[in-house]
């Protein structure tokens, strides 16, 4: 039965060395065959990354996939901020998702922008309507905000400013994305707000970041992935039923896209869009 074809992105990290570079490339070629609609590169701590995220931003838009450069403004100037605005714009970008950015640790709150909304705020104010801005959502709230209701104030306070539309933080229950997004509908915003979607394919990996980023992962999943040990064949088959099912739902749900972080990697995107028909 050919399933409704939902639309799908990207996320990639720049890499760092050339044997990171070359997996990279091969792993772009195979999950081109998603037709996604756009690809988005990850922009380091205090843009510690951001040539490299022009440089990956470039190769893919010269393979025929539309791009979108990461954009985090914490320690940046308007100034900064101009440059690379107008960076992307010669290299033909389209969309940009505009983040306020992690601090890289022993920094202050240096720079010109103090939140995404101050950046969104100002790329419109440059640019107008030149790019789709794309924001960061969190449904389990972000580590850093004072409750739920400050997190989705700032979400709103981004939409205000003039972002298009959201891509989540990767959770693992459902529920807290569809409340999140009935709460945002409630008070009056509409744009999509797209969920994020992270394979599981490593343990260790998986609760390290998490932990780091406040993504919740249910007990249950946790556990199993602590009994299976270093039985990497059986976490990634676990990983591929839990993430398709949590997929499945979404869908069911009327999600308006897919976002996932691949991780710089192919097999687990490709088989769970696989076993969801796309």
């Amino acid at each position: 039965m050919k399933k409704d074809k939902l639309p799908i992105s990207l996320e990639f990290f720049p890499p760092k060395t050339e044997e990171g570079a070359v997996k990279l490339r091969a792993a772009r070629q195979k999950l081109y065959a998603l037709k996604p609609e756009f690809c988005s590169v990850t922009f380091g701590a205090g843009g510690s990354t951001q040539e490299g995220t022009l440089a990956a931003v470039k190769e893919i838009m010269a393979e025929g996939c539309p791009a979108a450069p990461h954009l985090s403004c914490i320690g940046q100037s308007h100034e900064t901020i101009r440059e690379r605005l107008a960076a992307y714009a010669a290299a033909g970008v389209q969309r940009i998702v505009a983040l306020r950015g992690d601090l890289p640790s022993g920094y202050g709150l240096g720079g010109e922008f103090r939140y995404a909304s101050d950046l969104v705020a100002f790329i419109r104010s440059e640019t107008g309507r030149q790019f789709q801005l794309e924001v960061a959502a969190y449904p389990e709230v972000h580590p850093q905000s004072r409750s739920a209701d400050s997190d989705l104030a700032a979400f709103i306070a981004k939409v205000e400013a003039g972002a298009d539309s959201g891509i989540t933080q990767y959770f693992f229950n459902a529920d807290a994305y569809l409340r999140y997004v009935d709460e945002l509908r409630g008070r009056g915003v509409q744009v999509p707000v797209v969920p994020g979607i992270m394979p599981i394919t490593s343990s260790t990996q998986l609760l390290r970041f998490s932990d780091a980023c406040g993504a919740e992962i249910p007990r249950w999943i946790r556990l199993r992935l602590q009994g299976f040990g270093d039985d990497t064949e059986s976490i990634k088959a676990f990983g591929l039923d839990v993430v398709t099912g949590l997929c499945e739902r979404l869908r069911a749900e009327g999600v308006p896209g897919l976002h996932f972080y691949t991780m710089n990697q192919a097999a687990a995107t490709l088989e769970i869009a696989r076993r969801l028909g796309l």
